[in-house]
């Protein structure tokens, strides 16, 4: 990339401002253009489960500070339609194009739907966006009857935890023998327990048979045979990489975007890509491409996007991160990382701490309200993981001064639910 050139991001997520943010810092003088579907900009989405739906925050509140001026042209409430890579063009509506040099894709997910489910009742709600939160605070200042989950993952279990800090009865359904079963049997456990000990119901090892609507509530017949009443149901059973506009760009688009170690897209030599949708072969690990849903590897991926973009498919880096990770149910922190799902087995590393291990190797570890033994794994695994040595670049590489965000003092610290929310911002 050289002055004169246009690199359009599409994307209007986390990953795509830190990717504007990093092409800047390096010094690119061209223009940057960013699409998004979503009329706001970039915001801090894992708020929107939890401090935007309990009213601890405002819509405004959440909304991601830029560092630096970013000299970009903002293109939002605009869904891409359309890449053709061979013109290098993406299609906006109305038949508008927009040319570029080079391309960040960082679309991220779109919420998985669940068949059957009522998807047009207002009171039937995925958790995604600012718009959701907002549209299901809505839906609970409609009646104070009970409020059902649907899935037993991070998001469920988050929204249940804050809907009982609202004082609401609620009930979280799953599949699963238990929440956060992929974690092992003694987070699940631990789980468990926490949200029994707060009032939480759960129904597991279940799934919905029957939808029953009513003015009032849904009744939800499950295959257990219990029947839930509800006045809201929000739906959390995962997602997709939100791929549909690229479809016969020619990429491969097999769960999400194929991309080689230094992220560029497979096939393409001026595409890159950032964020959830990114499947690429972290080669601390293996060979094997995957994609990670993590605001850290968000956030990093976006800025190693930027470098390689600007670097060129010749000498750009891999990406080879250590993910890291956490969350919050009711007063606990929950810790992972690493890749605990890459695990075939587990083994109990300290008292709260579980390590996923995979043909004898430490390949990730979830801490229990544990940060200080936490910290100990993450600075052992990075030591038994060691990241390649990066072949060397012929011209230097800008340093960044960004202080991103420190994963380890937000453990660490007694106020770091606050503190973490702060540094989100990022």
């Amino acid at each position: 990339m050289s002055d004169g050139d246009r690199i359009v991001i599409v994307g209007a997520g986390v990953a795509g401002l830190r990717a504007a943010e990093r092409l800047r810092e390096l010094g690119f003088d061209g223009e940057v253009m960013i699409v998004g579907d979503e009329a706001r900009r970039p915001y801090h989405r894992p708020m929107v489960s939890k401090q935007l739906v309990y009213g601890a925050a405002r819509a405004s509140d959440v909304t991601l500070k830029s560092h630096g001026e970013l000299d970009v042209r903002w293109r939002l409430g605009t869904r891409a339609t359309r890449l053709d890579t061979h013109e290098r063009v993406v299609h906006l509506p109305g038949g508008e194009s927009l040319w570029y040099d080079g391309l960040i894709v960082a679309t991220g997910v779109v919420p998985r739907h669940l068949p059957g489910s009522p998807r047009h009742d207002p009171r039937v709600r995925v958790m995604r966006t600012v718009d959701d939160a907002i549209a299901v605070r809505r839906a609970l200042a409609a009646s104070a009857k009970p409020v059902v989950v649907i899935g037993s993952g991070l998001i469920g279990c988050e929204f249940a935890a804050s809907m009982r800090h609202l004082g609401r009865d609620v009930t979280l359904v799953g599949h699963a023998a238990a929440p956060l079963n992929r974690f092992g049997e003694r987070i699940s456990g631990a789980v468990t327990k926490l949200h029994h000990e707060h009032r939480a119901k759960l129904a597991m090892n279940t799934k919905v048979r029957h939808w029953i609507s009513t003015k009032e509530t849904f009744g939800l017949h499950l295959t257990n045979n219990q029947l839930l009443v509800a006045s809201c149901v929000l739906l959390s059973i995962g997602s997709v990489p939100a791929v549909d506009w690229m479809r016969g760009s020619g990429l491969d688009l097999e769960d999400g975007v194929l991309c080689e170690a230094n992220l560029f897209a497979t096939g393409a030599d001026d595409v890159v890509v950032a964020g959830d949708m990114a499947r690429w072969p972290n080669l601390r690990f293996d060979e094997v491409p995957r994609r990670v849903e993590h605001w850290m590897n968000a956030v990093e991926s976006a800025r190693h996007a930027a470098e390689s973009l600007l670097a060129g498919r010749g000498q750009a880096q891999p990406f080879t991160p250590l993910p890291r990770a956490w969350s919050s149910l009711y007063d606990v922190r929950l810790q992972m990382i690493g890749l605990p799902s890459l695990g075939d087995d587990t083994v109990q590393l300290a008292d709260g701490v579980t390590g996923f291990v995979q043909a004898g190797r430490l390949v990730g570890a979830c801490g229990w309200d544990r940060p200080q033994a936490m910290l100990h794994w993450m600075a052992e695994l990075d030591r038994r993981l060691p990241a390649p040595v990066p072949a060397p670049v012929t011209e230097p590489v800008a340093v960044s001064t960004v202080e991103e965000p420190d994963w380890a003092s937000a453990m660490t610290d007694p106020v770091w639910a606050r503190q973490a929310a702060e540094k989100a911002t990022l």
